[in-house]
């Protein structure tokens, strides 16, 4: 399968219908060594209105990026170690996204292994901060469009996607009853536990 830039018209709103989308497109980087690829393999959506979600409280010097339109990266840093990379899923004016939770890599492993260390395939990119850490992704990204030619970017599948599952979202305490969270099924580079992952 050939790869090309997505177009911000494939893109579906709201956020949790993206987040299922995005489930087996691939994920660019261009770096000053070369190119990082890998297959979006776990999601999780953040919708308006969602207590968990960094737009829930309105727009904030720290979130105002999640505001813009479909399409854009929202990076965020927690606990003090991690950046976590989004992609914004509203139309513009609507706070909402989907967090990219874990990658398959295709592409650029060695690349990876630079910032990540002589780890496993499986574990280059198991896990939102893993893969921000992969992928060099800091706040430098932030509002980048990923519908553009760029250092990030979203492409088209590269082989048939899996069957897609769905769960409750992981390591939150607010609305953390919603289903939320899409995986590809029986995928070895997917995050969390086996009873989230049936």
């Amino acid at each position: 399968m050939r790869l090309r830039r997505l177009r911000r018209a494939e893109l579906p709103v709201p956020s949790a219908a993206l987040a299922r989308f995005l489930i087996g497109k691939t994920l660019v980087r261009i770096v000053p060594g070369g190119r990082m690829l890998g297959r979006i393999v776990e999601t999780e959506a953040y919708l308006p209105h969602d207590a968990a979600c960094h737009a829930f409280r309105g727009i904030t010097r720290r979130n105002r990026v999640l505001f813009m339109e479909r399409g854009h990266a929202y990076v965020y840093f927690i606990y003090g170690n991690h950046f976590m990379l989004n992609v914004c899923g509203e139309k513009a004016g609507v706070g909402g996204g989907v967090l990219l939770r874990a990658l398959e890599p295709l592409q650029g492993l060695d690349l990876m292994r630079k910032r990540r260390g002589r780890v496993p395939a499986r574990d280059l990119a198991r896990g939102p901060g893993r893969l921000a850490q992969a992928l060099n992704v800091d706040m430098r990204l932030e509002g980048v469009d990923l519908c553009a030619a760029g250092p990030l970017w979203l492409g088209t599948p590269l082989e048939p996607v899996g069957r897609i599952g769905r769960s409750v979202r992981i390591g939150i305490s607010k609305d953390a009853h919603r289903r939320l969270r899409f995986y590809e099924r029986d995928n070895a580079y997917v995050s969390g536990s086996r009873a989230l992952c049936k």
